[in-house]
């Protein structure tokens, strides 16, 4: 069995990232953290990457996020980073870099050794705001890969839909003051309903039908509201 890792979500909201390395993998990387609200991410490398990575970087850099320095890596970039990423294709450098960051606290990811950094990035599929990580704690990229390829055929856009639904129903049925236990057996009702081959082929009326059997009577009038935007 390999490294356990203890699986969370972060929030990058007025975070500041740094990225050591620019190379292909360095680019995924950064994309990954602007994907994902970043704040601002540095970017580091001795040279401009050529070729394709090149123009991968500049449209990047086309977005006021991002920022560009082409020179060495130096202790002092790690002053205002909340998380790091070591990309670079020097080994000697990405622990360097792996030891600093361990030394002031810093999360940081190792890309051709993730055992020197304190965390992984799992292979990922996002449906809206349902996401869905797999993660073979770094022994196996590539079956991490397979597993993501059947999970994006498996779950549609129509789970993000269903997600939108159920998010803004919750308030809603919270505030109707219902005992907790009756407050599940509404939202498991819904979930193993048909609502969701509703969505999947377009069928408002029917969509409506799901909720309203399921619905407290007093929500019914907010049909309207909870399928907004999503027929």
């Amino acid at each position: 069995m390999g490294m356990r890792y203890y699986p969370i979500l972060l929030n990058l909201t007025d975070k500041q990232c740094l990225v050591v390395g620019a190379g292909a993998v360095g680019i995924r990387k950064i994309r990954g953290l602007l994907d994902n609200g970043a704040r601002t991410v540095l970017a580091l490398d001795r040279c401009y990457p050529a070729d394709q990575t090149g123009h991968e970087l500049q449209m990047l850099l086309n977005r006021p996020e991002v920022r560009f320095e082409e020179r060495e890596f130096q202790l002092s970039d790690l002053d205002n980073a909340f998380l790091v990423v070591a990309a670079t294709s020097n080994a000697a450098v990405n622990r360097t870099i792996a030891e600093a960051c361990r030394e002031r606290g810093l999360l940081c990811n190792v890309a051709d050794a993730p055992k020197l950094g304190n965390f992984i990035v799992p292979a990922t599929v996002c449906r809206g705001d349902l996401t869905l990580s797999v993660s073979t704690c770094g022994q196996s990229p590539a079956l991490a890969r397979l597993v993501r390829s059947d999970l994006e055929e498996t779950f549609g856009s129509e789970y993000a839909d269903l997600l939108t639904i159920l998010g803004r129903l919750r308030p809603m049925l919270l505030e109707l003051g219902l005992p907790t236990q009756k407050n599940t057996e509404i939202f498991r009702s819904i979930t193993t309903s048909n609502l969701l081959r509703d969505i999947e082929t377009n069928d408002v009326d029917a969509a409506k039908r799901s909720l309203r059997e399921r619905l407290p009577s007093a929500l019914h009038s907010n049909l309207p509201e909870l399928l907004d935007g999503v027929f």
